[in-house]
């Protein structure tokens, strides 16, 4: 039997959770998913905002905002009374939706400016052409900006519902460690080794501090990447310890709120073989983090096309008006979609198959939406999503 998700599960989800974060693989649908939850939780009456990672523009647009950056954005009113309207179903009064995408560096910079003892540090840590690196392109910077950004934003009494579209990173679970990687990145031996000779020389860099074995090794750096880039280096991590004891604590404050009830871990997959496998692994990697999960959706299913002649005379039977055409061309046409419904089922059976495969694995309530004909544009197309995801009210 093909398996779904209950009725009331999701719709459970969004009613009573306060943060749900849209777990899985690049080009699975996160961020659809994620702005159509939104938008339900809106209808239903909850103040939302959906974190968003990278949106393709048409989303945006469907959303009837501009181009999304790290400012918050309100979502029309008119837009979910057009969503409601294509759902056919009245939206509950109250119910709003902000919009924001997150910017990396932005986000690194918040923290620094909150984190930083004074103005002056701040300013020297902001110039410093090493952390402008960090802050824009160090591997797991992007992942502990997002989480460092849900957590400011769950302190916040202004939103009932926070929704997040997770980075779309090699690795989808790399979020979870990326708060503590960047604490030990700093408190690396290497990098205090690089840090001695500036902290004894009180703010110059002085090879002649590390010995001899040292100096050999930083002079053979220095002639590859420049003694001022080294120097830079240990300014850089000697300032930021000012403001690493912050990070740190943003890191466990992120960790137990990922691990609090009021949170909900959705799966996104596809039915394909190598997507269904990396949602067993974010399965069991949530799971042994002790994350709370909430369910799981498989996008872009192909579903089998209803029984229809695919052969000439019944074909004419059933749509007498094809009777004018040529007998030659109506063959050809019935040809093709015999060809077209074989291929169709074929690839029906192979995604019921994964998805069956999925829920044998993973005892998660589980939801499939369908491949549409066009991506997601407008209300119309959301609205279809929406009503795979939870079906619309009697």
């Amino acid at each position: 039997m093909e398996p779904k998700l209950r009725d009331s599960s999701l719709a459970d989800v969004i009613s009573r959770k306060r943060i749900i974060l849209v777990v899985g693989s690049g080009g699975v649908g996160k961020t659809t998913t994620s702005a159509t939850l939104g938008l339900l939780a809106a209808l239903r009456g909850k103040r939302v905002l959906v974190l968003t990672i990278d949106p393709a523009r048409r989303l945006a647009d469907a959303l009837s905002v501009s181009a999304l950056n790290h400012d918050i954005q309100k979502v029309p009113e008119e837009r979910l009374r057009v969503l409601a309207q294509a759902r056919g179903e009245a939206p509950v009064p109250g119910g709003t939706l902000d919009a924001m995408m997150l910017d990396q560096k932005r986000a690194f910079d918040d923290l620094v400016t909150r984190y930083a003892p004074d103005p002056k540090l701040r300013e020297r840590v902001f110039r410093n052409q090493i952390y402008q690196q960090i802050s824009s392109a160090l591997a797991g910077s992007h992942e502990y900006a997002a989480m460092s950004r849900l957590f400011e934003l769950s302190q916040l009494d202004r939103y009932d519902l926070l929704v997040m579209d997770t980075p779309p990173t090699e690795n989808a679970i790399d979020f979870l460690d990326a708060p503590q990687k960047m604490s030990q990145a700093v408190d690396s031996e290497a990098i205090q080794w690089i840090m001695k000779p500036y902290l004894q020389q009180a703010g110059s860099f002085s090879l002649r501090l590390l010995g001899m074995g040292g100096t050999l090794v930083l002079k053979g750096l220095a002639r590859f990447v420049g003694s001022d880039f080294l120097s830079q280096v240990a300014e850089f991590f000697v300032e930021f310890q000012a403001v690493l004891a912050g990070f740190r604590e943003r890191a466990q404050k992120v960790t137990t709120l990922l691990q609090k009830p009021e949170v909900s871990f959705l799966l996104a997959c596809s039915p394909e073989s190598l997507s269904i496998d990396e949602a067993l692994y974010f399965y069991e990697r949530l799971s042994r983090a002790k994350m709370p999960l909430g369910g799981c959706i498989v996008n872009r299913v192909h579903t089998a096309l209803p029984d229809v002649p695919t052969e000439l005379e019944p074909l004419l039977k059933q749509r007498p008006e094809l009777s004018g055409y040529a007998t030659d061309d109506l063959q050809q046409l019935a040809e093709q979609l015999g060809r077209i419904y074989a291929e169709q089922r074929i690839l029906a059976a192979n995604d019921a198959a994964s998805i069956a495969r999925l829920a044998k694995m993973i005892p998660l309530p589980m939801c499939q939406v369908p491949l549409l004909p066009q991506d997601v544009h407008d209300a119309g197309s959301i609205a279809a999503v929406s009503k795979h995801l939870i079906p619309v009210q009697s």
